[in-house]
Formats: structure tokens, sequence, C-alpha cells
């Protein structure tokens, strides 16, 4: 049987196993001195609008503001307005000060800037990156070639993937039954 063990009970420490039976298969340490929020995802708070920067600034929870480019906004979070013409909408037209979303960190903050964000969440798994707000994208790691490219596409056929989402296989998915990657899904 797999399994989760998470052990927090020293403040200095958080110990995540993964386990198979008696068999470990995978163990994260994480201290709060090297505590990193790259990949985290937070639900966040458009601060201010920048027209002439094409971007946003999000409060997340952080010391500083994160910077979300116009790009890296899904269009699940513009205005209906902003799209009905069909084209590309403004900025300022799209989104609101004070709208509330879902971000992922994509760049720690550095200096005086604060984090790099982005509204395409992606959630890396042992042998799948999926992806929930982005039913477009997915399939196949570039470095997976000839007939594993295809053996995968297969068994990706046969998956339960949830409506309105992506799926990626990770190069570590080569080889993996139906089983093994609808359980990490």
């Amino acid at each position: 049987m797999k399994r989760m063990l998470i052990n927090a009970t020293q403040q200095e420490e958080l110990r995540v196993a993964l386990v198979d039976g008696q068999k470990l298969y995978d163990l994260d340490i994480e201290t709060p001195a090297r505590e990193q929020k790259k990949s985290n995802v937070y639900k966040g708070r458009v601060t201010r609008v920048e027209p002439g920067l094409e971007a946003a600034f999000v409060d997340y929870g952080a010391d500083r503001h994160g910077f979300l480019p116009f790009k890296e906004i899904t269009r699940n979070y513009f205005d209906p307005q902003s799209i009905a013409d069909g084209g590309r909408p403004n900025i300022r037209e799209a989104i609101k000060e004070g709208q509330d979303l879902v971000v992922q960190v994509e760049k720690e903050e550095r200096g005086n800037k604060g984090a790099a964000l982005t509204t395409f969440i992606s959630l890396a798994g042992r042998y799948l990156v999926l992806m929930p707000n982005n039913p477009r994208a997915g399939g196949v790691s570039r470095r997976i070639e000839g007939d594993d490219r295809q053996e995968i596409r297969e068994v990706m056929s046969s998956l339960d993937i949830p409506d309105g989402m992506g799926l990626i296989v990770r190069t570590a998915g080569v080889g993996r039954s139906q089983e093994e990657l609808q359980w990490d899904l």
C-alpha cells in the first residue's frame, strides 16, 4: 500500500516520505532557513494594474507583492466583456484591482524585486505534470522519442484526466503502467 508520511514534530524541520509497503521511494526534507517559494501555489489579490508594463502586482502573502505579466494570466480570469469582441484585450479591461486569483511562483524574490508569478499552474508529480487550468496543454516530454512516445500516447488515452485539465508525461513515466500513471495523477 502506498502512503505519504509527514513528520512535522520539530519546528526546525519538515519531513515528507512516500512509501510503498516497507519500501521508501521518496523523501523530502525542508527547513525554514532554506524555505523556497518557487512552485508554491497561493491565493492572491491584484493590488495594482500597470498598463505600461503589461503586468499586475499581486499580494499573495509574501513581504513584497509578486509581479504577474499579462501573458501569464489565463483567460479564465478575464472580465467577459473584455474578450467579447474576440481580439486581444487590454490588461486594464481584462483584470481589475481587488480581483482574487490563484497564482504560482515561477521565480523567487531577489533584491528589491518581488517574485515572478503565473496563473498557469503546473503540479509536477513523479511521472506526470498536471495543468489544472490549461486543457489544451499537454502531451509527452520532448525527450521521449520513437516507440516509447507512441506507447505513452496509448497509455495516456486510457487515463481518467479531469475535465479542463492538461497533462504532460515526464521521461520518468516511460515504461510505467496505466495504473502507476493514474495513481500519480
